[in-house]
């Protein structure tokens, strides 16, 4: 029964990494990474830095450090509030590399479409509550993170489309050999191009005339809004967590296999966030990705931090204290491969249980701390190897709160691998009375 449930899963991963559609999204999200960063860090400094009410520029010498809070904006107005716009981009071209397109044109194919699906339309409301129709503009709403999961899939069906349409002869330009191959190239492209783009528009046109309602507004308020407050509930994020520990348990990276779950609904919500507070408006979401680092994967997935602590204090096995003293430093950064291969966790009963508990228990643990206001949310996105403590009072710009709340997470990490550590204790003796009745038994014969 063991072997199918393993085998099983086997089968799953197998499916899940070869899938193009899903490695597409996931390459994306790692060349996304230092946008959000980017974006994070620069309201971080807009608000402990050049903000006059909390930051350094409320310093009567140093207020003239508010006249630098502009730039900050800029930089977050750039990276954030244009977030899908560069998903849709980076997506197409990593579509076009598995459908062994060359360069940069399947990005602007994915762009061109999600441009052509969206209103250029927006109706501004004023103070009197009058409507004014402004023309040709694009609302943010399509560019930040509200537009993700439409652009993905655009950008998945626009490029296999286009793929799909370069392939149909009757479709290619077809210049003399004396043509240089750069404008050759550009001509046979032609075609599946301007078919793309139509079809996409005409979808959309087609979709709008018979519901009424945008391709935006059905994806986002169908497949995007109820996919996030599935993940913003703490049952929602226990069990995406409990998912990636039993991936790791069989050997198989466990948050390789729910990134494209994970990364589009977390990375939503700590921008939304991260743009709140530089709007100066409420931050509207607790679980976040740096809540997921945070609370949830300090010293790396399943708090094997807890783990290391336990062994130095309790551990009487010279492998585990070998083990640990090398895997401590990387730990910090919350890199545990070494902990999970080494001692090994994978298909290991005695410590695979903490294992997967621990993080189910510390993130609740953050998740009541959090909501009531004890922690601070997060707005500004971390890196993942960012050191426990540091990464909470990062993220959250200086809550105290949070912090305690890592340290309150590290020590019921360690209780609960305690007693773990104690039977592989035991185990080990068990196994080694074994060994010397069985030496003495051969010496005695």
């Amino acid at each position: 029964m063991k072997d199918k449930i393993i085998n099983g899963l086997n089968r799953v991963a197998l499916v899940v990494n070869n899938n193009k559609y899903i490695s597409a999204i996931k390459e994306s999200f790692y060349s996304l990474i230092p946008i959000i960063i980017t974006g994070a860090f620069a309201t971080l400094f807009s608000s402990m830095v050049f903000d006059d009410v909390n930051g350094l520029a409320q310093i009567k010498a140093l207020h003239w450090l508010v006249t630098f809070k502009p730039i900050t904006a800029a930089i977050n107005y750039a990276t954030l509030s244009f977030f899908t716009i560069y998903a849709v981009f980076l997506i197409g071209i990593q579509m076009g590399k598995r459908n062994h397109i060359e360069g940069y044109f399947p990005g602007v194919i994915a762009l061109m479409s999600y441009v052509s699906i969206n209103p250029s339309i927006y109706n501004f409301v004023t103070s009197n509550n009058k409507t004014i129709a402004v023309t040709d503009v694009f609302a943010k709403q399509y560019t930040d993170t509200k537009g993700l999961f439409l652009g993905m899939f655009i950008a998945i069906i626009s490029v296999e489309l286009y793929n799909w349409l370069r392939h149909r002869k009757a479709l290619i330009i077809t210049m003399p050999d004396s043509v240089p191959s750069n404008v050759s190239v550009s001509f046979s492209a032609l075609f599946p191009t301007m078919f793309t783009v139509a079809i996409i528009a005409l979808g959309s046109f087609l979709v709008n005339l018979a519901t009424g309602m945008s391709l935006f507004d059905i994806i986002y308020s169908l497949v995007q809004q109820p996919l996030q407050n599935v993940v913003q509930g703490l049952p929602g994020i226990l069990l995406l967590m409990l998912v990636s520990q039993v991936f790791w348990l069989i050997g198989i990276h466990g948050n390789q296999m729910i990134k494209p779950i994970r990364e589009p609904l977390l990375i939503a919500a700590i921008t939304a966030n991260t743009e709140a507070f530089a709007a100066g408006k409420p931050l509207p979401n607790v679980i976040t990705m740096p809540f997921w680092d945070m609370y949830m994967s300090m010293g790396g997935s399943g708090l094997t931090i807890g783990l290391l602590i336990a062994i130095f204090m309790v551990s009487k096995r010279e492998d585990f204290k070998a083990i640990a003293k090398l895997s401590f430093i990387p730990g910090l950064f919350n890199i545990n491969e070494p902990v999970i291969f080494g001692m090994p966790i994978v298909l290991n009963p005695i410590l695979g249980i903490p294992f997967v508990i621990t993080p189910l228990v510390t993130g609740t643990i953050g998740y009541i701390a959090t909501i009531t206001g004890f922690a601070a949310k997060a707005y500004v996105y971390t890196p993942w190897p960012t050191p426990p403590l540091i990464s909470g009072f990062l993220a959250t710009g200086g809550s105290w709160g949070a912090v305690a709340t890592q340290v309150v997470c590290i020590l019921v990490s360690i209780l609960i691998y305690l007693p773990f550590v104690k039977i592989a204790n035991n185990q080990r003796n068990l196994a080694q009375d074994v060994a010397d009745a069985a030496d003495q038994a051969d010496a005695k014969a």
